[in-house]
């Protein structure tokens, strides 16, 4: 292969098994912390903004999970309506939530739901979106699934979803969010992308790989800062209607509706 090839998509093979496993890795966090070996919340949430974290540690909600052994971040524990969740914050990127997503279904989680700040690129799309596949412009799906354009949700979990009142489409993911040209944006809306965002192709195709479900949720704060003003979320900076939905979806998920 040429030596100025780029190496993105090198020796990559989704189905070989890899050396470096993260339940090796959390067994050696334990070790060395003296922590016990104890499962985290079936319902996790990842919240790349950091706004729910915030929210629940201001509003004295979250309870730290002393067992999460994750040597990058911290877990909290935190019950709405009736719904006991971990929840990590600031986990943004597609490198970062996936090894966070990795670790999370190491130690027990059975469904998790991340909810992140994106870019509004459709002319008119509602506040939160249920992201249905995303486009593959970052790296890290490249090494769960083989090459393709998108990244899509696992189709029976979507079906189990179809009840939640939220539109579904398409985002763009990006691992570069300041090279977000004007020329990008106006292809990707012309191709009908409704969002950008930095996350959920990776995810995806984490899911689809190891089996673990996911469903990602976008909501529209911002147009990229082109004016003034942006990038408000609403109550509570976005963390009230953000839970509400997060329980929306374990609820109907726990519950294998179909539609």
């Amino acid at each position: 292969m040429p030596a100025d090839r780029p190496p993105l998509l090198d020796l990559k093979d989704p189905d070989a098994p890899s050396l470096f496993q993260p339940a090796n890795l959390l067994r050696e966090a334990r070790r060395q912390r003296g922590l016990d070996l104890a499962a985290v919340p079936s319902f996790c949430l990842l919240d790349p903004d950091g706004d729910i974290v915030r929210f629940l540690k201001r509003t004295g909600r979250a309870q730290p999970v002393e067992q999460w052994a994750c040597y990058h971040t911290e877990m909290w524990r935190f019950e709405q309506d009736g719904v006991e969740f971990g929840v990590v914050g600031c986990a943004v990127g597609a490198p970062f939530a996936v090894l966070v997503a990795e670790q999370m279904f190491a130690s027990g989680c059975r469904f998790l739901v991340s909810i992140t700040s994106a870019g509004r690129i459709a002319e008119e799309a509602p506040a939160f979106i249920l992201i249905d596949r995303a486009l593959r412009d970052e790296g890290t799906s490249h090494h769960y699934l083989p090459p393709s354009r998108f990244a899509a949700a696992d189709p029976d979990l979507l079906a189990r979803l179809a009840s939640l009142d939220v539109r579904r489409g398409t985002t763009w993911t990006t691992d570069a969010p300041y090279r977000e040209t004007a020329a990008a944006v106006a292809a990707h809306r012309a191709a009908g992308l409704l969002a950008v965002e930095m996350e959920a192709a990776a995810l995806y195709a984490f899911s689809r790989a190891r089996k673990g479900p996911v469903v990602c949720f976008a909501h529209l704060t911002n147009t990229m800062a082109q004016a003034e003003g942006d990038f408000e979320k609403g109550e509570a900076d976005g963390a009230t209607a953000a839970l509400a939905l997060a329980v929306a979806a374990v609820t109907v998920w726990g519950r294998g509706e179909v539609a």
